[in-house]
């Protein structure tokens, strides 16, 4: 059974080579690969030295990063972690037996915090209300949507189309996975303070927006029936405050033309919101029969391990 420990890197020359190491260490078998999004540091001559495989990805954005990974790494199991050295390397086997034993298709290391400064109070308010709203409106179970410590079954990588170019991969990680109905699991993780040298490339504003905005373009692509039907509800709405007062008007002989347009045209948008939901819908199902197919093409992580 292939293990790889995949690692999207920006700047690290500080932890990296301590997180290689300790991965190594946890996960005798597996091949860290490190990749490394243009730093201007010493990240990759560190990474090398620890015994990392260390390749690069030009385009600037962790999602860009975790799509070239995904792409060019070939394994049956993936354990992908930041290389700011907050994750436990220790508690890697457990994550991959977890996923093997109970056949997932991803396991994710739910952020316990070791350290007061590990986690800052806006990132921390952040993911409750972006995890909240994801839980909301694709019926997930997940407590820490944002934790960038997951394992992945090859299928799940391999059937992930990924569109995110920066921090909201997480986001769609976790989608893509309630969307196919594939099996999840959450493990407590410690998560520490970044080392001395190593700074944060997560604003929390703007990419806590992007994230937002993601958030809508999933629920639009994923499902448009809602997305559409919410729009069409709050066109509908404005169609009978403004169409009632022009009913009442011209039920007593006078009619306001201009309101009356405007009721017209709200209620000619509500009935395309409505048929445009009722398309997308069928054509979001027929991409996630074609992601399935991908999906099925791999093998079940139970199955890795009884295989000759």
């Amino acid at each position: 059974m292939r293990v790889a420990v995949i690692i999207p890197c920006l700047d690290e020359e500080a932890a990296i080579g301590k997180v290689v190491a300790e991965f190594r260490a946890a996960l005798p078998g597996a091949t860290v690969y490190v990749y490394d999004n243009n730093s201007k540091d010493r990240t990759r001559a560190v990474a090398a030295a620890a015994g990392a495989v260390v390749r690069g990805e030009t385009r600037a954005g962790k999602g860009n990063v975790v799509r070239r990974m995904f792409q060019d790494v070939d394994a049956d199991v993936y354990v992908m972690v930041d290389g700011d050295d907050t994750y436990d390397a220790a508690i890697a086997p457990m994550l991959v037996d977890r996923l093997i034993d109970e056949n997932l298709d991803m396991v994710v290391g739910k952020r316990v915090e070791t350290h007061v400064a590990a986690y800052r109070p806006g990132h921390r308010l952040g993911n409750r209300v972006l995890t909240g709203l994801v839980r909301r409106l694709f019926g997930s179970h997940i407590d820490d949507m944002l934790s960038g410590y997951r394992v992945f079954s090859r299928r799940f990588v391999k059937s992930f189309p990924t569109s995110s170019r920066e921090f909201e991969i997480e986001t769609e990680l976790t989608v893509h996975a309630l969307q196919m109905r594939m099996a999840v699991a959450e493990v407590g993780t410690n998560y520490k303070e970044r080392p001395v040298g190593s700074v944060s490339k997560l604003r929390t504003f703007r990419d806590g927006w992007r994230i937002l905005v993601t958030i809508m373009n999933l629920m639009r692509n994923e499902r448009p029936l809602m997305f559409f039907g919410l729009l069409a509800a709050a066109l509908f709405a404005a169609t009978l405050v403004v169409g009632i007062p022009v009913a009442i008007d011209a039920y007593g002989g006078f009619v306001d033309l201009p309101a009356a347009l405007l009721a017209t045209g709200l209620g000619i948008a509500t009935l395309a919101c409505v048929a445009t939901g009722l398309i997308l819908d069928l054509v979001a199902h027929v991409r996630r029969e074609v992601k399935r197919l991908a999906y099925l093409q791999h093998p079940a992580p139970a199955e890795l391990r009884r295989a000759p």
